[in-house]
């Protein structure tokens, strides 16, 4: 009996992989083994930096929450207790926003918040 060699779904494989990894440099573009643990690794990097950019985004909106709050004699954190104590439901994605696209508003909620 001849031995099955699998060559069409072997070849879609390897074609699957070598379309990813269009744009790498060097022997990672064409040459298959390489090329498959580059793009496993990239598949990796991919899957943690998803979660990793939540965290990132939410400093950044910290720094900039915190910039906003010391023009007016606040430190963030005094400023978020406050809030809190006022009941003032502002996630830090929408006070980062006020603070560095509408600083009036985020004037204006600062007032609040101190009165």
């Amino acid at each position: 009996m001849p031995r099955s060699k699998n060559k069409v779904a072997a070849h879609r494989r390897r074609k699957r992989v070598l379309e990813r990894a269009k744009g790498y440099w060097g022997t990672r573009k064409n040459v298959w083994t390489v090329a498959k643990n580059h793009i496993e690794k990239g598949l990796t990097h991919a899957f943690r930096d998803r979660r990793l950019k939540k965290r990132d985004y939410r400093g950044i909106w910290i720094i900039r929450i915190n910039a906003g709050a010391r023009l007016h004699g606040l430190s963030y954190s005094r400023l978020i207790h406050a809030l809190d104590q006022k009941s003032v439901m502002l996630n830090r994605k929408v006070l980062a926003k006020l603070a560095a696209e509408h600083p009036a508003v985020f004037a204006d909620v600062v007032s609040y918040v101190k009165s």
